[in-house]
């Protein structure tokens, strides 16, 4: 009898409490208006930001992404995502940042 109970309080934690999980790296969105088009460059994000998360080739511009998603079956998620194309000197050409939370 006590081990079906267990059995029972363990199936219900992993699927309510267990069941979630995290994508990317924190990285703080505060900093995010710092970046300035044609003047920032890429040792000053990775200065502000860290090592992004991924990175890849847009129209053969390096492109840098910080990525942060929590998931879980009874929270809110929360994702963040920040993406950056530098020019070809290494000066950020453009940049968006999303996210499912309510701006400031």
């Amino acid at each position: 009898m006590n081990y079906t109970v267990m059995i029972i309080v363990m199936i219900l934690i992993l699927a309510f409490g267990g069941c979630g999980g995290t994508v990317g790296k924190k990285f703080n969105t505060s900093k995010v208006e710092n970046i300035i088009n044609g003047t920032t460059t890429q040792a000053e994000i990775k200065n502000i930001f860290g090592k992004p998360f991924k990175t890849g080739i847009q129209n053969g511009k390096p492109i840098w992404v910080y990525e942060y998603n929590r998931y879980n079956l009874l929270k809110n998620k929360i994702s963040k995502d920040l993406i950056i194309v530098f020019g070809p000197s290494g000066v950020v050409q453009s940049h968006q940042f999303m996210s499912n939370e309510p701006s400031p």
